[in-house]
């Protein structure tokens, strides 16, 4: 019994082999290795994708709540950067006195990012009434104004001297040099 196969169908049986080979031998020194270092990388990029979506949201989150404080603090964010005018404090506040004198403001040392000033004042009123209408009307000022205690009040006939002191802060201006 004589085997016939020809030299074309040895050429493709051999071809076909080798490539076999060649195909297993890659998948199991390249594709297998590559394939499990593969599925740590995605589990470990979906664990950072975890991550940065919770961090995101955090970022969010504290930038909505930041716009919220500036939009209800607007005015006092603005009266940090307002300068203190002496002239200007009488004008608007000596309708709350009959008379009103403030001392040579003194800059005292600065306080971390504040420039802090030192007012004395001296005052005359009517009523102690009038005087607790002027710090409402201080809360509500164009600067950030701390009325500092004690507060001294002294009987004159029919009218009170009150004298006290107050701190003015500014933020520092800082050069862009």
């Amino acid at each position: 019994m004589k085997i016939n196969i020809s030299r074309q169908s040895i050429y493709l049986l051999s071809l076909s082999i080798f490539l076999l080979i060649f195909v297993l031998l890659f998948s199991f020194l390249v594709l297998i290795p590559k394939g499990k270092e593969y599925r740590e990388q995605r589990s470990a990029l979906n664990k950072d994708r975890i991550e940065l979506r919770r961090y995101q949201d955090f970022s969010d989150s504290t930038l909505q709540k930041l716009k919220q404080l500036q939009a209800d603090n607007a005015h006092i964010i603005t009266a940090f950067d307002n300068s203190f005018s002496t002239e200007r404090f009488q004008k608007r506040y000596s309708s709350h006195f009959k008379s009103l004198q403030l001392s040579k403001k003194q800059a005292l040392a600065n306080e971390d990012e504040f420039s802090v000033y030192e007012v004395n004042t001296t005052s005359s009123i009517n009523s102690p009434q009038s005087f607790y209408e002027f710090l409402d009307a201080v809360n509500k000022a164009d600067w950030i104004i701390g009325i500092n205690f004690p507060i001294n009040f002294k009987r004159d006939s029919e009218m009170i001297n009150s004298s006290f002191t107050m701190k003015v802060y500014n933020t520092q201006k800082i050069s862009a040099k």
